[in-house]
Order: C-alpha cells, then sequence, then structure tokens
C-alpha cells in the first residue's frame, strides 16, 4: 500500500483549477488490479476530480503553500525592474498560458504582476485579460488559504501592492 501523502480534508493545489480539497481517497477495481485515489473537490468550481494517489507527482498536485513561499509570491508581486516582454502579443500570452498551467505560485505570480504592470503601458487585449483574471484567480484562492484570510481581503493587498 502507498503511503498518502494527503489526508482527508486536505486542501491541495491542482494546476490551472486551484486549490481543492481532498475530500475522499478511494480505492477501486481497474482491469483488475487495485488503484487508490485521491477524489478533490475544485473549491471555487465544485468540479470533483479523482487522480490516481501514483499520479500526484504527474499531474503537480502540491500542498497549499506555506509561509516561506508566500514571503517569496509577495517579493516577485512587489518586483518592478521587470522586463515586460516586448514580443507579439500571442507569443506573450503562449508564454504566460504556459507559466500559469505549471501550478507554480511563482510562476502565476510572474504573469499577475508583469500584466498588472503592463495594463498601465497599454489597454490588454481580450485574452490577456483573460489570463490576468485567471492568474489573479488562481493565485487570490491559494494565497487566501495560505494566510487563512478571505479573498476579498487578498485582493485588497494585491490592489494596493499594484498601485502603490
Amino acid at each position: 500500500m502507498t503511503t498518502t501523502p494527503f489526508k482527508v480534508g486536505d486542501k491541495a493545489v491542482y494546476p490551472a483549477q486551484g486549490v481543492a480539497e481532498v475530500v475522499g481517497i478511494d480505492t477501486k477495481e481497474i482491469m483488475g488490479s487495485s488503484q487508490t485515489f485521491y477524489v478533490l473537490r475544485v473549491m471555487d468550481s465544485d468540479k470533483r476530480i479523482m487522480i490516481p494517489v501514483t499520479n500526484v507527482d504527474n499531474v503537480g498536485l502540491r500542498m497549499v503553500m506555506g509561509d516561506k513561499e508566500l514571503e517569496e509570491v509577495y517579493d516577485i508581486l512587489r518586483e518592478r525592474d521587470v522586463d515586460l516582454n516586448q514580443q507579439t502579443w500571442n507569443r506573450r500570452y503562449r508564454a504566460y498560458l504556459e507559466k500559469i498551467q505549471t501550478g507554480s505560485p511563482y510562476e502565476i505570480a510572474e504573469v499577475l504582476r508583469d500584466l498588472n504592470l503592463l495594463k498601465f503601458q497599454k489597454t490588454l487585449s481580450f485574452g490577456e485579460r483573460k489570463m490576468l483574471d485567471k492568474a489573479q484567480r488562481l493565485l487570490v484562492q491559494e494565497m487566501a488559504v495560505a494566510k487563512e484570510a478571505t479573498e476579498a481581503a487578498v485582493i485588497e493587498e494585491l490592489e494596493h501592492i499594484f498601485t502603490a
């Protein structure tokens, strides 16, 4: 039996989906072999996802960031000496999409920071605005859980960071 790093009730981050709660650990018989799954409920959509315990690393499921990671995310968000990539918007969009799909809070924070800074220089395209919204949603959700704060409080903090 594999030892499971997550327990029922734990919060975990599922890349590009956001924070999910482990609502169950089930064992199912599939093609003659027994397999154990985490049953996750994505917090903002109520979507249920089953992930084989043996596949956790492949899908990038991870614990919610801790205090040290949270501080590093704030450092990334406050950074202003940034080269705002002058490539075409669609290349930039693809690069940002790849960063979001990693599920890394650092990569998502970079996307959020860069798009917020870019917003002060020019009008964002529809795709960039959607990307900004997604990065903010994913990061705010995880930061709120990590800080045991409301999402509204985290959004207010971010607005202060980007308008300061």
